[in-house]
This record gives C-alpha cells, structure tokens and sequence, in this order.
C-alpha cells in the first residue's frame, strides 16, 4: 500500500530530519513509528499525507506516486486517509457530532448520509451519550475518542497518528489503543508514531524504530526499543 524510495527531507537546506529511507507497508498491516525525539517520526507522517515534500526519493500509495499530484488533488489523497493528532484539533465551537460530521459536510454528501455515517462513527467509539457535547466538556480520553471518530467516518484504508495517547492517562490511552486494533481488524492499514513503550511491548505488533533520520530497526511482532538506550 505505501512504498518509500531512497527519500530524504532536509529542512533549511541544513537539517536532514529523513536520510535515504526506503520502506514498504502492506495493506491491512499495523505498523508503530518509534525514536527519540527529532528521529524524524513526525516527518515521515507528514511526508505520508503531502504535508510536506521529501527532498529526495519517491512515495507511491496505492501505486501513486503523490509527489506527482497537483495541489487540487491533495484533498483527495487526505480523505482516503484518517489523521489523528495529540492535540486533537477539535472545533471549540461545534458538539462531537458536529466535529465528526464537518468532514463529510465538505464533502458535499446528502445529509441523510452524513447523519448516518457520523452517528455510526460516534456510537463506535462509546461517544453516543456525548454527542452533543463541546469539546471543553469532555475529558481528554474522551476528546481522542472524538478525533478518532472523526478519522473513520468515511471509512478510510489508512489510518495515521501522532502520539495519540500522548495527553491520555493509561486507561484512555488502552481505550484508544484498542479501537486503532479493532479497525486494523477490519482492514485498514494503521501507522502510529509514539513513544509509548507500554502499549507497543503489550500489543506487539510491527516495529519501525527511527534515529537521525534512518531506519535503524524494522521488526514484525517488535517491542519497543532503538539503538542508543
């Protein structure tokens, strides 16, 4: 499903964040993107959604080179894909619901659908008893839970994620763990950049370890570790 090529990202024309990594992930795998802080984890990921541009190298998903899309098309790369992120980017302003719901707004989908598909994704993450809820209401387990169920509700392939239990306390951080586990289940491919150690030693699935920008470990069934501890 995803294939890097020799790909490179220097920033500033200095800062070489990705160095010569090559990878591929098949479809229906879960995959954790471990290192210390400025491996290049965040890079990656961003390179993955065409936030950014690698310096070097090729990215092909589902066999399209996307450095190759114009700017119009981005937005439909992205919405094949469901990104979650540590600081939730809730929409202070609108209920869970409605958080959930703008993304198939934009999409311009009947509202019949959009009602369906959106109370279908909050009843799957256990919100349904707060749907109409602002985010300043909710705990932040209970905030994730919303940006996951926003990151399904078109039923995306891939999943990506950064630190999504970064702000969580362990029992949210399970919570939201397992609901990453059960849509992999159903397969979707699933990226999750983290540094916690519990939860990859516990789930043991495939480990991509970074440090300096390169690949310095790839490990089906891994745990959590790196060269330099």
């Amino acid at each position: 499903m995803i294939r890097l090529f020799h790909v490179s990202k220097i920033y500033n024309k200095r800062v070489k964040a990705l160095d010569n990594i090559s990878l591929h992930i098949k479809k229906g795998e879960f995959v954790f993107l471990v290192g210390p802080a400025g491996a290049g984890k965040t890079t990656m990921l961003k390179l993955l959604y065409r936030d950014i541009s690698p310096t070097e190298g090729q990215i092909l998903i589902d066999g399209r080179n996307i450095e190759s899309l114009k700017n119009n098309r981005i937005p439909q790369l992205r919405r094949s894909m469901g990104l979650i992120f540590q600081d939730f980017k809730l929409l202070d302003h609108k209920t869970v619901f409605e958080n959930v719901a703008l993304s198939l707004q934009i999409l311009g989908l009947p509202d019949s659908v959009v009602s369906r598909q959106t109370e279908k994704a909050v009843n799957q993450v256990g919100l349904a008893n707060k749907r109409d809820h602002f985010p300043d209401q909710l705990s932040g387990g209970e905030k994730q839970k919303a940006c996951f169920a926003r990151a399904i509700v078109n039923d995306p392939p891939l999943i990506i994620t950064d630190e999504p239990t970064g702000n969580l306390d362990p029992e949210a951080s399970w919570d939201i763990m397992k609901l990453l586990l059960e849509y992999n289940m159903r397969g979707s491919t699933v990226i999750v950049a983290t540094h916690a150690s519990h939860l990859v030693d516990r789930i043991r699935k495939r480990v991509v370890a970074l440090i300096d920008g390169k690949v310095v470990k790839d490990e089906s069934k891994g745990v959590y570790s790196y060269e330099g501890l």
